[in-house]
């Protein structure tokens, strides 16, 4: 935990009581491993009825946050920035440091034999950091992609698609996870488009999260549709005049959506035969490094 003071800040009552209730949600998430953005947090305290949602309390929330940090009353790590990461150069102090940090990363395709190929993509690079585990853990690709992905990023994906998936041999599927919204809804058929358009074929192109069925079991706080969007006509007709943004779902729903998701493409079996495989690897790998003086 890292509570630190680099300012005296005066508080209200009220803010006081905010800033508790802020703890609170960050030390729950925290315990589990997770690392909140501050929209993440938001949205927490939005379901619990303590703010409204509105962007006035969102922004306002935003500068109390800031200032209770400074304060040393909020933990500085358990709130994450994912727009503005360093981009730090690995170094290793010695040989069997560089061996036990190849050990941590080392894996075989643990795919391999499997009857489908699975890759998990997401709207919003705010939820990256709380996706991630659940990739490693399934050893799938996981593509942020900020909305309407760009015609390089699309390119790139098809050009990964083509040389780790044939579709003709197992079939393909991409698991998508963004807003129900206009434009969230929309990105479904434009993913599938844009990569058909090239040269990847008879791939299924799943939204598993925000549907409307997860928004009637889990009631997250709604937003005012943007009728301003070229979409907003068919999405209206359809879902009506409020929207919902995927970050609403705790990371305990988002990571059970996932894993009953690929769990349904995935023979865990064969790919424990893998991790076993791996760990006899790993442990030859480091009783080599032994003999390193």
């Amino acid at each position: 935990m890292s509570l630190e003071r680099f300012r005296d800040c005066n508080f209200r009552q009220s803010t006081l009581e905010l800033i508790e209730k802020c703890s609170d949600v960050v030390t729950d998430y925290s315990e589990q491993g997770y690392r909140l953005t501050l929209r993440q947090l938001y949205y927490q305290l939005v379901t619990q009825n303590i703010i409204e949602n509105t962007e006035k309390q969102y922004k306002r929330l935003g500068s109390i946050l800031t200032s209770a940090r400074y304060a040393g009353m909020i933990d500085w790590d358990a709130i994450e920035d994912r727009g503005r990461q360093p981009k730090v150069q690995t170094q290793f102090d010695n040989v069997p440091d560089l061996v036990e940090g190849a050990c941590h990363s080392y894996r075989l395709p643990r795919w391999e034999g499997q009857e489908h190929y699975v890759e998990l993509w997401v709207e919003k690079e705010a939820l990256a950091g709380v996706l991630q585990p659940i990739a490693r853990k399934y050893h799938i690709t996981m593509m942020v992609n900020k909305g309407y992905s760009s015609a390089s990023a699309m390119k790139a994906s098809a050009e990964r698609f083509a040389s780790v998936w044939h579709w003709e041999e197992r079939p393909g599927t991409l698991l998508y996870l963004g807003d129900l919204d206009p434009s969230g809804e929309d990105m479904v058929r434009d993913i599938d488009t844009r990569l058909t358009e090239f040269g990847i074929e008879e791939l299924d192109v799943q939204k598993i999260a925000l549907t409307i069925e997860q928004v009637r079991e889990y009631e997250p706080p709604p937003n005012p549709t943007k009728l301003t969007d070229s979409r907003a006509p068919e999405y209206v007709r359809k879902y009506g005049l409020e929207c919902w943004e995927v970050d609403a779902l705790t990371p305990q729903v988002l990571n059970q959506v996932i894993s009953d998701a690929v769990e349904d493409l995935l023979d865990m079996d064969l790919m424990d035969a893998v991790i076993a495989k791996e760990k006899k690897d790993i442990k030859r790998l480091r009783a080599a490094a032994r003999r390193i003086k």
